[in-house]
């Protein structure tokens, strides 16, 4: 089991960014929020487009961090990275964006237990898929560890990794309501009418997402 080991000092976090935009991706995609981008992640896949956030960051007391948020003066946050478990005091910057009465999300690449999240944060799973080079670190205990209202994504790159995601979704279902499973084309991989053709010939119950913030800013690198 992997235990954090990354960077935040005793009572802050590294963070490689905070900035407001679209979502882009989950269920929420669409809606305005702020991100906190923490830095440092346990895993280095191949279509990684966050590769900036694997190491870095600056060190922010937990307060700075909610202050900064604050001031957007948006009630939507989703906590990214790099992998937000990575570091130990994830789930105390969960608890007080809470308590501030924010809508808080937080992306996770399913390898650390998500149970350390407190109840009220929306999580979204992702399963690696065998094109990501990291499949076999994914702690499948985590599928009972979800809530309610938690999502899972499977980014794919083939047809080799639209059949594992199938796998698994018939095999747990992955752990969710058919609304809840995202099939996620990897940019610059396989096209999405390609997964769309996959997923209508097999019947599969789950919804296609695209990255649009991918499609809104192409060009930008960092803070979308």
């Amino acid at each position: 089991m992997n235990t954090q080991t990354g960077p935040g000092d005793s009572s802050g976090l590294s963070v490689n960014e905070i900035f407001f935009s679209i979502q882009g991706e989950s269920l929420y995609a669409g809606r305005p929020c702020v991100f906190v981008r923490l830095a440092g992640c346990n895993l280095r896949c191949v279509y990684c487009d966050t590769r900036y956030a694997w190491s870095g960051g600056r060190e922010m007391q937990i307060r700075e961090i909610v202050s900064a948020v604050r001031a957007y003066r948006f009630p939507l946050v989703e906590i990214t990275g790099g992998e937000p478990l990575f570091q130990k005091n994830t789930p105390e910057l969960v608890k007080r964006l809470l308590d501030e009465k924010m809508e808080v999300m937080m992306e996770t690449n399913g390898t650390f237990p998500i149970d350390r999240i407190p109840a009220g944060c929306i999580k979204i799973m992702d399963i690696k898929c065998p094109g990501s080079g990291q499949s076999h670190k994914t702690d499948f205990d985590n599928i009972g560890r979800l809530g309610e209202s938690d999502q899972v994504k499977f980014v794919i790159c083939d047809r080799e990794d639209y059949e594992f995601a199938r796998g698994i979704i018939d095999r747990y279902r992955a752990g969710r309501p058919a609304g809840q499973v995202l099939i996620s084309p990897a940019a610059g991989t396989v096209k999405p009418a390609t997964v769309a053709d996959w997923i209508l010939k097999d019947r599969l119950n789950v919804r296609l997402q695209l990255q649009l913030h991918k499609i809104l800013w192409p060009d930008a690198e960092k803070g979308v």
